[in-house]
C-alpha cells in the first residue's frame, strides 16, 4: 500500500506537470475557450488549495484537491477544449 505522504507528494508532481502540459484548443474569443480556462483555472486552484493543506500536515485533503484538480484537466482533455500530451502518464486520452 501506497504510503500517504508519497502519494500526495506524487500526486501534487503530476498535476503540477499536467498544468504545465495543458494548452487550449479552442480558438481564442470563443465559449470552448473560455470553458478551458475556466478548467485550468480550477486546476491551478486545486493546486494551490492542495499545497496549502499538505503544509498544514492535512495529507488527506490535500490529496483530494490534487485529484480533483487533475480531474478538471482529464475531462477537458478528452472532451477536446484542452491540447495535451497523448504519450506518457500525465493524461487518460
Amino acid at each position: 500500500m501506497a504510503d500517504l505522504t508519497e502519494k500526495t507528494d506524487r500526486y501534487e508532481q503530476l498535476l503540477a506537470e499536467a498544468l504545465d502540459a495543458a494548452e487550449i484548443a479552442p480558438p481564442e474569443e470563443t465559449p470552448l475557450a473560455t470553458g478551458a480556462a475556466d478548467c485550468i483555472e480550477m486546476a491551478q486552484s486545486y493546486l494551490d488549495d492542495g499545497r496549502h493543506f499538505r503544509a498544514e500536515d492535512d495529507y488527506v485533503n490535500a490529496l483530494a484537491a490534487f485529484s480533483y484538480g487533475h480531474a478538471w484537466l482529464d475531462a477537458a482533455a478528452r472532451l477536446g477544449v484542452l491540447d495535451v500530451p497523448r504519450e506518457g502518464h500525465l493524461f487518460t486520452v
